[in-house]
């Protein structure tokens, strides 16, 4: 456990390499969160892929130890992946090809960014459950709803605090079931996070500009990328990620596979660790394979559907 101090923050992180100096020489993955949540919820997947690969996780700005008193960090993808920039370059993470990442949710967006940011050293992108959505009138709607609840959520968020109100929305993240110490760990982030921070991270989650970018990010990445869905997700509408593998598969010139849980939520990561750590790892596998100009990869399924 460590601190990065920079010009926004004082960055909390975990990296795999303090406790075991010979991982340095692995493959890293990067870990950016979802939506007012702290890295521990990514614990147990690293507990599985950290005898293979380097993992590093750490607290956004706003959530978790991350320390925001006396800095004034603007709360876009832009300055996300800008802490999350200066995490990758302190541990050197962009002298060499040989970095995963993989974002969750809101997390999946500001991941995209640094892809992009970071190309040179990218072996793979997993982007989980942060789709797209054809723009109508009806989606529009929806986002301006989606919007309101957002500001509702915040202002009340104390009420998820006690039952029933706490199952519902413990439900809601995840279809399968999970750990009682991830169901608190999820309650406590969510109604201790910065209200400003969240409230920002809420509200470009789901701006229109903002999406497009993303977009256009995704469909700009190089390396292989994994696009990963719990189709039972009650928090994100699912089908957005089979429209952004959709997109990316018609127009991208590198790899990309779609992973689909059949019964799992928002969480998959909690709720089928093993199976969910299992298909990262033939992910991982195969990007590294694809830059072995003499050693070309065995194809992959190009979409897994797990029951």
């Amino acid at each position: 456990m460590s601190y990065l101090t920079t010009s926004r923050c004082r960055l909390f992180y975990n990296d795999s390499a303090e406790g075991d100096p010979s991982s340095k020489e692995k493959p890293a993955v990067l870990f950016v969160n979802g939506w007012a949540i702290s890295a521990r919820y990514w614990k147990p997947l690293v507990e599985r892929l950290s005898p293979h690969f380097r993992c590093i996780t750490y607290d956004q700005s706003g959530t978790g130890r991350t320390d925001i008193d006396g800095f004034t960090p603007d709360f876009t993808i832009s300055g996300f992946a800008d802490e999350a920039g200066k995490l990758i370059e302190h541990l050197g993470l962009d002298q060499s090809r040989n970095l995963h990442i993989i974002g969750h949710s809101m997390g999946g967006m500001v991941a995209t960014e640094l892809c992009i940011r970071y190309s040179g050293s990218l072996l793979s992108a997993t982007i989980l459950a942060c789709g797209i959505f054809e723009e109508t009138p009806f989606t529009s709607l929806g986002l301006m709803f989606l919007g309101g609840l957002i500001d509702v959520s915040m202002n009340f968020r104390n009420i998820f605090l006690v039952e029933p109100l706490r199952s519902m929305f413990i439900k809601r993240a995840a279809t399968g079931r999970i750990d009682r110490e991830y169901q608190d760990i999820i309650i406590e982030d969510f109604t201790t996070s910065n209200k400003e921070a969240t409230n920002a991270v809420g509200k470009f989650s789901i701006d229109p500009d903002a999406l497009r970018e993303y977009t256009r990010n995704v469909l700009r990445i190089t390396s292989p990328v994994l696009c990963c869905v719990g189709m039972a997700d009650h928090t994100i509408p699912p089908e957005g990620t089979v429209t952004l593998f959709k997109k990316r598969k018609a127009t991208a010139g590198s790899p990309t596979r779609l992973l689909q849980f059949m019964h799992l939520g928002h969480l998959p990561m909690l709720e089928d660790t093993e199976r969910f750590a299992a298909e990262l790892k033939k992910h991982f596998d195969f990007a590294l394979q694809f830059y072995k100009k003499d050693s070309p990869p065995e194809p992959l399924p190009e979409v897994v559907r797990i029951p």
